[in-house]
């Protein structure tokens, strides 16, 4: 695919995510309306914001680039958006809160992982395997919790969700490798449903998930298929 072409995809992609920013602002709205406490609503739209911005960006990464120069640069510069968003004044407040910038943490972190694991995998689809569990595994987590545990938890029922979502993805795109390593895939889905539990300070739980389950991969890569 021509670099035209791909940067042209990164516009549009970066508009698209722009768009479900400001856009979840509704749903927001709707919760508080209808008597929910402000920070649970920021919990369910942090965690559409997870699915639908970076979801379904990591998913049409392999679809529409053949570069990782360009998810890198994308993701850096959405990192630096938001991250101005905090300092600036002009927090999105439906999404971000001053407890923490895990949003900031997010973005980076999808970036770094997403293009060095295309780098040293020579895959995109694996490369984009860890930011899917931080993604769609984490947001579904975070949506289980708010709705049972009714606040910010690490409650071991949201991990029960994140493995049901995240392991079928391990192992359908560790399946796609070059030789196939969907166990591998899958032990990474495990492991980085584990260490969501888990926060140290700064590094919060969308570091733990992309290094861990990015170590997984490069060492299933290395010692080869298990079946």
């Amino acid at each position: 695919m021509s670099f035209s072409t791909q940067l042209l995809w990164a516009c549009a992609l970066g508009l698209y995510i722009l768009a479900v920013l400001i856009a979840t602002r509704l749903p927001y709205a709707w919760m508080v309306a209808r008597g929910m406490e402000p920070i649970r609503a920021v919990y369910y739209t942090r965690k559409i914001v997870h699915m639908l911005a970076g979801g379904v960006g990591s998913l049409m990464v392999p679809l529409v680039f053949t570069d990782p120069w360009f998810p890198l640069v994308s993701g850096l510069l959405l990192t630096l958006a938001v991250f101005v968003a905090h300092v600036s004044g002009w927090r999105l407040y439906w999404f971000q809160i001053t407890e923490n910038r895990n949003d900031v943490k997010f973005a980076l972190m999808w970036s770094l992982s997403v293009s060095l694991l295309w780098w040293l995998l020579d895959n995109p689809w694996l490369a984009i395997l860890p930011s899917l569990y931080m993604a769609f595994g984490d947001g579904v987590t975070g949506v289980v919790r708010n709705a049972l545990i009714r606040r910010r938890s690490k409650s071991p029922v949201g991990n029960i969700a994140m493995l049901a979502v995240s392991a079928p993805m391990g192992w359908y795109i560790g399946a796609l490798a070059t030789p196939a390593i969907p166990v591998w895939g899958l032990i990474s889905a495990v492991v980085a449903t584990v260490v969501e539990r888990y926060e140290f300070g700064p590094i919060d739980d969308n570091v733990l998930i992309t290094v861990a389950a990015s170590a997984v991969l490069l060492v299933g890569t290395a010692v080869g298929p298990l079946i």
